[in-house]
């Protein structure tokens, strides 16, 4: 497995986002895969439901046809060896201190999870930059979204604003949620720009926490799994207090050793 070269450092740069193909061996994607299917059958939690979110298209509650839909599989670097050594992965970590030029650090308190998008049951996601309900002192930070099967626009892969992150966008085109409101022109031809990338088992798009992306509903009969982390530089802190600074992070050259 390589880390990004020079050329896709910089389209992240640029763009806001990259996708690195093949970035996982066959066998480790599969054993990951394998270790989220068991635990999603078991509902091993922690775990997070789609009827707690309410996202358009999610039950309306636990007891609602559906309501044991699970969203996410909570905390992925303690589900297993395997998942500790994917989130803390050399590739990852000399990728990342390429772009961020220091050590990287893995925040346990966002993202970590394995994401999972079910048929009929899964919600939609809404516009929106993962940064409006992070604290940390500097919005720069890059999460990881390993496919651990095919994703397509059809079965709810991502849709990303190219650019995006470096937009100043005003306060009032966002709703109090923090999601873009789709109602308003400016925002839909900021929405008209957007690109749905198809992820192969195992390809791994690394994104700016500023970058606007969305996610709709899964169409397809198979449950779409992916695995995510995030990331930041060493000298980028969690403020105290907040949900950023609930968990303990993870230095990824300490990981290492």
């Amino acid at each position: 497995m390589s880390s990004l070269n020079a050329s896709q450092i910089e389209t992240l740069r640029e763009q806001g986002f990259v996708i690195a193909k093949q970035f996982l061996a066959s066998d480790r994607r599969m054993a990951l895969r394998q270790l989220a299917e068991m635990q999603l059958a078991q509902a091993q939690a922690p775990l997070e439901y789609e009827a707690d979110l309410r996202y358009p298209g999610a039950p309306a509650s636990r007891d609602a046809e559906g309501g044991g839909t699970v969203r996410r599989l909570l905390d992925a670097y303690a589900r297993g060896a395997a998942y500790a050594a994917w989130a803390t992965d050399p590739a990852i970590a000399a990728s990342l201190q390429a772009y961020f030029g220091e050590p990287v650090v893995l925040s346990r308190a966002h993202h970590n999870c394995v994401m999972t998008k079910h048929p009929r049951h899964g919600s939609l996601t809404g516009w929106h930059r993962d940064i409006r309900y992070w604290s940390f002192d500097k919005e720069d930070l890059v999460s990881t979204w390993l496919a651990l099967g095919t994703e397509t626009a059809d079965n709810g892969a991502l849709w990303l604003v190219p650019g995006s992150h470096a937009m100043s966008l005003a306060p009032e085109r966002f709703d109090a949620a923090q999601f873009l409101r789709e109602d308003l022109p400016e925002n839909q031809a900021l929405i008209a720009q957007a690109v749905s990338p198809e992820l192969e088992p195992g390809d791994v798009l690394f994104f700016h926490c500023r970058t606007l992306h969305a996610a709709g509903r899964n169409q397809s009969d198979a449950v779409k799994l992916s695995v995510v982390h995030t990331y930041h530089a060493a000298s980028t802190r969690p403020r105290a207090g907040t949900r950023s600074a609930s968990k303990p992070e993870v230095a990824l050259d300490q990981a290492r050793e």
